[in-house]
């Protein structure tokens, strides 16, 4: 009876009574509608490539449901992919804790306020709490004890739904949702333009200090319609479960390559797949970790969703040596007790733990590549006048090749940069690898090693900067690089010039101070840049040295950008943390940037780098080689000639117009996601303010050239940046305004 119902609706729209679904927000929309069902909304619309879609929701006692879920090609039939599906929900809580790596530094600055530190620590990295009893030295207050974790799957008690048109999307929400410490609402949303449809969860906790992770999913597919699981592992082989065993007590987790897995059924397929970035939280490397999973409840159904795990798991250290084995088994060790920090959740906060179906009238094979099409099959699209540059990365490869005696041994991460269409790899060796405060013969034996392991694997597309992460002479972490390799010293002895002519490397500088590690970036055109900044070793950075020469001078760019931490109630990656860094650094002083970086260790083809990771789009005209001057990438650098991604919003160009008061911030931009907004945001050198413009009009897969007026009085600096409706975005660096 409820297929016909359902049917009968689609048939003949307005055929049924009264709706249960509060319809006053929905606005009718050509190729997106929505109308009364039995106990709740179906809605159609129009998807890419000539697709049609449908889906039926209701409440049955209480819980909402899926009635169905349906597709079809342009000029084919409907192809039903789901029916009678319950959205199901898993929270994991711990309990959040600042770490001893954020409060060193902070010792040092006398910044031990009880309110400061609580505010500190939402900006942890090294906290790892589903792990008992958890790695001592870590973070204050351990060992932890198991009743700190809590696990809850959702519970309904559901009285109504909404329906609501936001441009070009429709939202139906389901009140009546808990989840353990959290109570809130559940979401579906479908977009004008492509197949897509986004469950979420929107629930808040009052407690203090908790972290936590979500498994979310739909169960309820029926064998005898949806015939099996299908999915590439991460070799890019092609897999299949087809559920013959026995039912699962727990979720199947599966390592599929691009995090997405497929339920095939008579109609067509359905996808799941986590957003592409906002999912995550950041690690010191990039195990795929299993983040969809697949569940045989019983002999006649199953769950599809996505997860995260309890823990890191699987890295494999190596070394042709002892030393160097035992060396990456320690730090091994320390990544899997120490750091999976999870979400933060700080009271009274929106969380939106979200995913997204992909629904097809195809099988799996067939639907991969639309899917992927988001993500531009997880590399970095090539756009003219732009070099893709990546910073930070601990891959050890000095001790790599030394420990191997070859230059010729290929590392990793080289393939795995390669096929991201990275062109620019500014790596940091010598971070707990060889002889980083010997001040002179040692290291620079280290350096020569890294400098010709850079020489010899570059090529004409492809270029290794042997940068540094010194945290040496300057306060807090941060990030060196030179326009060409430079031999130089932490450490200056008594008897050592600052610089010499060494008979076997040529010039060599010995930096003992501040004042000499300056002198260094100045004489050698370097530039440097505070890593994480305002977490882990840069905790209280760099306010702490806002009126240090260093940081006055231009050589000093500006900070790092990585999404740390994770946040599901931010709009934008990194939102407090990052942008409260670049904005207060240009309220400050003169132009200052932020340059994402990576910070991680070693990493392998078969990894999901991609999920962890954000870019720059430097202006260039060409790659230079690595015996060739790289004095462009660092003149556009410090013109603030690039934008920063995760890879999915494109700034094509960007530009300030105009003169005086009245003025004009133009973008090109392109995004794939659906795009939720673009914003205008300046600073008078004391606050900051910003224009959000809703863009939830656009289309996806679409590009759009922004032409937003703005009063330039009494602001000092402005920047653009655009976000999508996955939370990937893209933003600019501030221009002065004179």
């Amino acid at each position: 009876m409820r297929r016909h119902h359902v049917l009968l609706f689609l048939a003949l729209p307005g055929a049924l009574g009264a709706a249960s679904c509060d319809m006053s927000g929905y606005k009718e929309q050509p190729a997106l509608k929505a109308r009364p069902a039995e106990n709740g909304v179906a809605v159609e619309w129009q998807g890419d490539r000539g697709d049609t879609l449908r889906a039926a929701f209701a409440i049955d006692a209480g819980q909402p449901v899926v009635r169905e879920l349906a597709v079809k090609a342009k000029g084919g039939g409907w192809g039903v992919v789901g029916r009678n599906l319950s959205p199901e929900f898993q929270v994991t809580a711990g309990q959040r804790r600042i770490s001893n790596q954020q409060l060193s530094p902070l010792k040092l600055l006398n910044k031990l306020d009880p309110a400061y530190l609580e505010e500190e620590k939402w900006k942890v990295f090294w906290d790892s709490p589903l792990t008992v009893p958890g790695s001592t030295g870590t973070n204050p207050g351990l060992p932890r004890r198991a009743e700190e974790i809590r696990r809850a799957n959702s519970r309904f008690q559901t009285t109504s739904c909404k329906v609501r048109t936001d441009g070009a999307r429709i939202e139906i929400s389901f009140d009546g949702l808990s989840l353990g410490i959290f109570g809130g609402s559940l979401q579906f949303t479908v977009y004008q333009g492509t197949n897509l449809l986004r469950q979420e969860a929107i629930a808040k906790t009052e407690e203090r200090s908790v972290a936590y992770k979500f498994h979310g999913g739909l169960k309820g597919f029926q064998l005898d319609q949806a015939r099996r699981m299908v999915w590439r592992d991460v070799a890019r082989g092609w897999q299949k479960y087809e559920f013959g065993g026995s039912p699962n007590t727990d979720p199947v987790a599966l390592r599929a390559r691009n995090r997405v897995a497929f339920v095939e059924t008579a109609g067509g397929s359905v996808a799941v797949f986590p957003s592409p970035h906002k999912f995550f939280w950041a690690r010191e490397i990039e195990t795929n970790l299993g983040y969809v999973y697949y569940r045989k409840d019983d002999a006649g159904t199953f769950a599809a969703g996505v997860r995260h795990g309890d823990r890191e798991e699987m890295y494999r250290p190596y070394g042709v040596s002892d030393e160097v084995w035992q060396k990456r088994l320690r730090q091994a060790r320390s990544f899997a007790q120490g750091n999976f920090a999870l979400y933060n959740a700080r009271p009274g906060t929106w969380q939106r733990m979200a995913f997204y179906f992909y629904l097809s009238p195809r099988d799996g094979k067939a639907t991969l590549p639309r899917v992927m099409d988001f993500t531009h099959d997880d590399s970095y699209k090539p756009l003219p006048g732009y070099q893709v540059a990546v910073s930070h990365f601990h891959t050890h490869f000095n001790e790599l090749l030394t420990d191997a005696g070859t230059l010729d041994l290929q590392p990793p991460w080289l393939p795995t940069f390669r096929a991201m269409g990275i062109n620019i790899a500014m790596m940091s060796d010598f971070h707990g690898d060889g002889a980083a405060n010997d001040p002179g013969p040692k290291r620079f034996h280290d350096q020569k090693v890294y400098f010709d392991g850079c020489r010899r694997h570059s090529d004409n597309e492809f270029l290794i900067m042997p940068g540094e992460e010194p945290d040496a002479n300057f306060a807090g972490h941060y990030t060196t690089i030179f326009p060409k390799p430079v031999y130089w010293s932490h450490v200056r002895q008594a008897s050592q010039p600052f610089e010499e002519t060494d008979p076997t490397y040529g010039k060599v500088y010995h930096a003992g101070s501040e004042k000499e590690e300056l002198d260094l970036l100045k004489r050698e055109n370097g530039l440097m840049w505070q890593a994480h900044p305002r977490t882990k070793g840069s905790s209280g950075y760099p306010e702490a040295v806002r009126e240090k020469e260093h940081f006055l001078s231009d050589r000093f760019l500006g900070g790092s950008y990585q999404s740390l931490p994770a946040d599901l109630s931010e709009k934008r990656l990194c939102e407090e943390r990052c942008f409260g860094v670049l904005d207060d650094m240009n309220n400050w002083a003169a132009p200052k940037y932020m340059f994402a970086e990576g910070d991680t260790y070693q990493k392998f083809p078969e990894d999901d780098t991609y999920s962890h990771l954000t870019v720059n789009y430097v202006k260039l005209d060409r790659l230079p080689k690595f015996d060739e001057d790289w004095s462009p990438i660092l003149r556009s650098l410090r013109a603030g000639d690039f934008f920063v991604t995760s890879g999915e919003v494109l700034i094509r160009q960007s530009a300030v117009e105009g003169s005086g008061a009245r003025r004009v911030i133009s973008a090109e931009v392109e995004w794939t996601f659906p795009l939720d907004f673009v914003e205008v945001v300046w600073g008078d050198g004391t606050t900051t303010g910003r224009e959000v413009i809703s863009t939830t009009s656009q289309a996806p897969f679409s590009s759009h050239r922004f032409r937003i007026p703005f009063d330039a009085t009494g602001r000092k600096w402005v920047r653009f940046a655009a976000w999508d409706s996955a939370g990937n975005g893209a933003f600019t660096q501030p221009v002065a305004l004179r």
